[in-house]
């Protein structure tokens, strides 16, 4: 009598299974993330792109009419504070007297928007970042780079995002 050895039917193995599932649903996390990352993030690299420095435009500005959305009247911001614009994901401060400086209110950590400000701090919810609204420095991290600063146009006591 002779002997056979039933060999099992072979498919994919159990780690080449678990290996594409993982895939396919890393590839679903990406792609839904992905979108938002690049939407948001590219003001950031824009901003980072400009070192960061601030391109506002003060009381003296010739850019009246830059076409831009009114923001505020001079006199809604407070001098060494600023007031935050959640439609328009920016923050207006006021340094000095007649200086006035925007930044973006996207955090350079994860790219949450920012809304608390108190004084010259506006403070990231999502993992407590803070950034000065004076100039965009980082005041507390994990964040590591400044605000994005924004350009704004000064004209009379009119304020406009560019």
């Amino acid at each position: 009598m002779t002997s056979k050895s039933v060999q099992p039917v072979s498919g994919p193995s159990r780690r080449t299974v678990v290996a594409a599932v993982g895939s396919a649903g890393l590839a679903v996390a990406l792609t839904a993330c992905g979108s938002d990352d690049d939407a948001s993030g590219s003001s950031t690299e824009q901003g980072a792109a400009s070192g960061g420095a601030s391109t506002e435009a003060s009381g003296s500005s010739g850019e009246a009419g830059a076409g831009g959305a009114a923001l505020a009247k001079t006199g809604d911001i407070p001098e060494g504070g600023g007031k935050v614009f959640s439609d328009e994901k920016v923050v207006v401060s006021q340094p000095t007297a007649g200086d006035y400086k925007a930044f973006s209110t996207i955090c350079t950590h994860q790219n949450c928007p920012m809304t608390d400000l108190q004084g010259d701090t506006i403070t990231c919810a999502c993992h407590k970042s803070q950034f000065s609204v004076l100039d965009g420095s980082v005041k507390k991290g994990p964040a590591t780079e400044p605000l994005a600063a924004k350009q704004i146009s000064v004209t009379g006591d009119s304020i406009t995002l560019a």
